[in-house]
């Protein structure tokens, strides 16, 4: 029999046709050039794509800008015209589309339709959720719009941890989601979507982690991922940062301070195989930057395809190549460690 993760692998390369597959290889074999000459070398469009259906957000996490309501670009919703132009212009090469950057993509009152026109194209779709808006009928809607893929952030299995970071939830409403999700599943007999549960480790949770796996097994979830936390302030500590070192970004010093444990080596293959639209189509390198401080376009003006190869987007991995630590974007970036567990 075969487990669901292989059986979502399968599902991901049944997505590959012969371009995607030969995009696959030039951006593959254009990363490991620029790393060799130590200057950038395009000759694909990106393979991965995240677009962000809306900045908004019902909860207030204390590490996110959407939470703390603390943007300085615009916030707003994204426009199903604006959503199928940025498809149609890069659905032939990219192969997995992930409908998500900032806030929480189920209040974008046409999510499921937006999943539905991208699975059309051939991509492989995924998003990532709070959980708090599955209800009967959007879980039934999820399934039938083809989403491939769908992270359940689940930070606690008590309402009190909890709510300790997902500030505003209610961990009731994420597991009666989640059990909605999965009898959908049973009862239209869909494979899709895959579901992980998102455990973001931090002090007041890392008590439960043997715990959450079990919920997910008796809820039917395909995965459990620990993901470590994002500070912004982390180099006198922070309430937040687990004492488990394999799980926190940061390590301590001798004189008690902490630092970052990415090294920040002159490299990303983030910048070369993936990139980010917000809301209102501005394109940013990565999902770091979400104040789009470090804007290479937008898809108004110009297409995705010219964007991704232009001398502004060059430049920006040129100085990667040379000074990732001089990067604002980086100082916290996970890039080149293993998080995921």
């Amino acid at each position: 029999m075969l487990t669901p993760q292989f059986t979502d692998t399968l599902n991901w390369l049944s997505k590959l046709s012969v371009k995607r597959l030969s995009n696959l290889i030039k951006i593959t074999a254009s990363y490991y050039v620029s790393l060799w000459f130590k200057r950038p070398v395009m000759w694909g469009q990106p393979v991965s794509i995240s677009i962000e259906p809306t900045t908004s957000c019902n909860l207030r996490c204390p590490e996110c800008p959407s939470g703390l309501r603390s943007f300085t670009r615009p916030t707003g919703m994204l426009q199903a015209e604006t959503f199928k132009s940025m498809v149609n212009d890069a659905y032939k090469t990219a192969s997995y589309l992930l409908l998500y950057f900032q806030g929480e993509p189920y209040l974008h009152p046409q999510f499921t339709e937006l999943v539905a026109y991208a699975s059309s194209k051939g991509l492989y779709t995924a998003t990532s959720t709070n959980g708090h808006y599955l209800t009967s009928e959007n879980a039934r809607k999820t399934v039938v719009s083809g989403l491939d893929r769908l992270i359940i952030s689940i930070d606690g299995t008590t309402q009190q941890t909890y709510e300790s970071y997902r500030v505003g939830g209610k961990l009731e409403k994420v597991l009666e989601g989640t059990c909605q999700l999965v009898a959908w599943k049973k009862k239209l007999q869909s494979s899709t979507p895959y579901i992980i549960f998102q455990f973001l480790v931090v002090k007041p949770n890392e008590h439960q982690l043997e715990e959450v796996k079990q919920l997910a097994r008796q809820l039917g979830v395909d995965k459990v991922g620990f993901k470590t936390a994002q500070l912004y302030n982390y180099e006198k500590g922070n309430p937040l940062m687990p004492t488990i070192e394999k799980y926190s970004r940061y390590k301590k010093q001798v004189d008690g301070t902490y630092k970052f444990k990415n090294k920040l080596r002159n490299q990303c293959w983030k910048m070369w195989h993936s990139t980010v639209l917000t809301w209102d189509g501005t394109v940013v390198p990565c999902c770091f930057d979400k104040d789009a401080v470090h804007a290479q376009g937008n898809v108004a003006n110009s297409s995705l395809k010219r964007i991704w190869k232009s001398n502004q987007y060059n430049n920006f991995r040129a100085q990667l190549l040379s000074n990732r630590k001089g990067i604002d974007i980086c100082q916290n970036c996970t890039e080149g460690t293993k998080v995921w567990r």
